[in-house]
């Protein structure tokens, strides 16, 4: 998709004290949250400490990460959406790789040795792109595509977009494994909301302060200082992690149970990896009802896809320099992570009960179509950044939590071989798919309009894929109560 700069705002920012107000606003709104949440969600006094430190590393964990995160996105559009289409390609290629590696080593070392491992593993790849980063500033290079860039800068930025877009698959996810490991079913019920909206805080917190950097500074040494910024985060974060881990400390018999099976059991990693991937392969497309949660996810890869390449498409045309492109990234994660808090605070609970599971569903595809017929009549960086947020806000906050609920209705085989999968691969594959539709469209010289086209039947097969899916979950569920006193009195 091509769009004539004319047709986008000139710049799309904030003054440095609109960002602080802007920032500042939803930290003390989720501030006060989380100071009357321990009452609201019930939480005991001996869980309280353990609940604000588990918060508390979350918000690390994604203020590290959004602080980067711009970077990434300014690197992979910077010379242009051709190398934005190949580079989300190899991601997916290589996420699928790294993904049969990281199960088989997490399923042969103790979870919670490797949790610092892997946040150490991650601060030595980032301190490593910022030295380069450095060295080519202090060699007088410029930044990928600042119009004099040299080799080493487009190879770094290559590299960090490939590798914190797979990072990221597992950041929140071994952040979430070790909350399972220090938490029982019952506390995740009460405590794990007002865990994730610490979380939200942080996303909100590295995005805003990205953003003030972007606009204060045009230097090629600005990836660097947000590298470091985000190496200080994590660093915090494993000291809070190691905290959580003496004040948890499990029998003997839960350690064991966390340790998985002993280093002297036969079987290469690799192998037991890829056995693992064609069993749960074979699960998802032997079971309709698994097959249609991973289509549901390939639809939201989709559409996640083309709104990113929208969004970069725009504020490519908008910016001409390095430090304006991770500004308006960062605006538009901030905006994005805004929303999905007061989602999350206000309306996350209640929608369930007001539309019932297919409707809430449905509600993302919804909620796409109306953003991409938005965009076909207003094809500037305002109207994007409110589709972005409006969109990342219903997929986190409300899509999210229904979707999971999913998988209730599952035998454990299937929740733990099928999952990973779904969640992985077929994200994965929607991914590659998006990246096909936007350069057809590229190719065939269309823009947004005819997007907006193809958008409408295929969001309505997904709101009745969304529909069917309830239907069956609520089938499921009746079928497991029914099995249940017979169960029980055997």
């Amino acid at each position: 998709m091509s769009l004539d700069r004319t047709v986008c705002d000139a710049r799309f920012s904030m003054t440095n004290w609109q960002a602080w107000v802007l920032t500042g606003a939803p930290l003390l709104a989720g501030l006060a949250f989380l100071s009357v949440a321990p009452r609201a969600l019930n939480v005991k006094q001996e869980e309280r400490t353990l609940c604000l430190l588990s918060a508390l590393f979350f918000f690390l964990i994604l203020c590290g990460y959004f602080l980067i995160r711009p970077v990434r996105d300014a690197m992979g559009v910077s010379r242009g959406m051709d190398e934005l289409r190949w580079l989300f390609v190899v991601t997916s290629v290589v996420s699928l790789v790294v993904a049969l590696i990281f199960g088989g080593v997490v399923e042969r070392t103790n979870r919670r040795r490797f949790i610092p491992a892997w946040y150490i593993f991650v601060m030595v790849c980032l301190l490593g792109f910022a030295g380069l980063l450095a060295r080519n500033a202090a060699l007088g290079g410029s930044l990928v595509g600042a119009g004099a860039d040299t080799g080493l800068a487009r190879n770094v930025g290559y590299v960090f977009f490939v590798w914190l877009s797979v990072i990221n698959l597992f950041m929140t996810s071994v952040f979430w494994a070790f909350m399972v490991d220090i938490f029982d079913l019952a506390q995740g019920k009460r405590l794990f909301a007002f865990i994730g909206a610490g979380g939200t805080m942080g996303s909100i917190a590295g995005s805003g302060l990205a953003n003030l950097a972007g606009g204060a500074v045009d230097s090629p040494y600005l990836p660097t200082f947000l590298m470091l910024g985000a190496c200080t985060m994590f660093a915090a974060a494993v000291g809070t992690m190691l905290r959580l881990d003496r004040m948890t400390a499990r029998a003997s018999d839960g350690a064991a149970a966390a340790a998985g099976p002993p280093p002297g059991r036969s079987g290469a990693s690799g192998s037991r990896g890829a056995t693992f991937f064609w069993g749960a392969a074979k699960l998802v497309f032997t079971s309709p009802y698994l097959l249609g949660i991973g289509l549901w996810i390939i639809f939201m890869a989709v559409s996640n896809t083309m709104i990113y390449f929208a969004q970069a498409n725009l504020i490519l045309a908008a910016t001409d320099t390095f430090s304006q492109r991770v500004e308006s990234f960062a605006l538009f994660d901030w905006l994005a992570q805004a929303g999905t808090l007061v989602v999350q605070i206000f309306v996350t609970t209640r929608l369930v009960r007001w539309l019932g599971v297919g409707w809430t569903l449905a509600l993302l595809a919804l909620v796409t179509l109306a953003g991409f017929a938005a965009l076909a009549v207003w094809p500037v960086l305002g109207v994007i950044a409110i589709f972005q947020a409006v969109h990342r806000a219903t997929r986190h906050a409300v899509a999210r939590p229904v979707r999971e609920t999913l998988f209730s209705v599952v035998t454990r085989r299937e929740k733990y071989q099928a999952k990973p999968l779904v969640d992985v691969f077929l994200y994965r594959g929607g991914d590659v798919a998006g990246v096909g539709v936007d350069s057809l469209l590229s190719v065939l010289g269309r823009g947004i309009a005819a997007l907006t086209m193809l958008t409408a039947p295929l969001v309505g097969m997904w709101i009745a894929l969304s529909l069917g899916l309830a239907r069956a979950q609520a089938r499921r569920a009746a079928e497991r109560e029914a099995l249940e006193p017979e169960g029980a009195g055997a």
